[in-house]
């Protein structure tokens, strides 16, 4: 019985490797990554801080910007790494998540803006990520290892 449910497990899990293309599947599982970065430094920056993040924002716009750019990459090149993209892709890909955060830090340094934009920072940064993507289609377009 055990036997049966695993194999309908392989079975499925497989079917939905051949229902998404590679790219689209690399592009969620990189996402994914980079949200659960994001939520563990958020958090573990709010513990330390003893604030919201909304006060956060606030009071610490330059650390809470770095805080997300650094919780997205990191998680996301060690990732890509162990995917076997290679050190040439994950830092590039890197780039592409952290230099968009230097317009975010010029407005909180200009006085532009009181409040840290990091929804607007992680929307451009996702954008960046779907350019370089993009640009490098064969190279993201490839299984991968998955194990």
């Amino acid at each position: 019985m055990a036997q049966i449910g695993t194999l309908g497990s392989k079975r499925s899990a497989s079917a939905h490797r051949r229902l998404l293309s590679p790219f689209v599947r690399h592009l969620l599982e990189m996402s994914g990554v980079m949200v659960a970065g994001m939520l563990v430094a958020a958090t573990a920056f709010l513990t330390i801080l003893g604030m919201t993040w909304d006060e956060a924002t606030l009071t610490h716009p330059q650390a809470s910007l770095l805080v997300i750019a650094a919780g997205m990459t990191l998680p996301m090149v060690a990732w890509m790494l162990r995917m076997g993209m290679g050190v040439r892709n994950s830092t590039e890909m890197a780039a592409a998540m952290a230099l968009p955060v230097i317009p975010f830090l010029c407005l909180v340094w200009f006085n532009l803006t009181k409040s840290a934009q990091c929804g607007i920072y992680c929307l451009v940064s996702l954008a960046a990520m779907v350019v370089l993507m993009s640009y490098r289609r064969s190279q993201y377009s490839v299984e991968m290892a998955h194990g």
